[in-house]
């Protein structure tokens, strides 16, 4: 008789993943959105992580994307905008900041919308990003 496969629930998928960039292994999570790419869909969930090398390793994670699968980072948008909607204001920054690295006229329309954002940090990083979108 078999043994039953473990299974493993999106929450705990999500904490490894955020565990995983705390210790910059980062080429292993290149390998699991290259493998699963649903995972695009977490990335505004997963930036919302109090630790600052979570946040710093999903900028990495999308700069490496960038070049190896460029096709699928549309697939981030989605969380992320309601990141810049609905999250604190650093959170919106950092979402911001990503949406760049993303870089589609979808990504920049979100980007030019956060110039108007009520905080000055969230429309200073959108003016920067955009500026480095050019």
């Amino acid at each position: 008789m078999k043994p039953d496969r473990a299974e493993v629930s999106d929450k705990e998928l999500k904490r490894v993943i955020a565990d995983f960039l705390d210790m910059g292994h980062v080429e292993n999570i290149v390998a699991m959105f290259l493998r699963e790419p649903r995972y695009y869909a977490w990335t505004g969930e997963i930036l919302h992580d109090e630790r600052l090398s979570v946040r710093l390793g999903v900028m990495v994670l999308f700069e490496e994307l960038q070049l190896v699968d460029p096709e699928n980072l549309h697939l981030a948008i989605a969380s992320l905008a309601e990141v810049v909607r609905h999250g604190q204001p650093l959170y919106r920054g950092e979402a911001v900041s990503l949406l760049g690295v993303i870089n589609t006229c979808d990504a920049r329309y979100i980007i030019e919308r956060a110039l108007d954002d009520e905080d000055v940090h969230v429309r200073e990083m959108a003016k920067l990003t955009l500026a480095d979108m050019i």
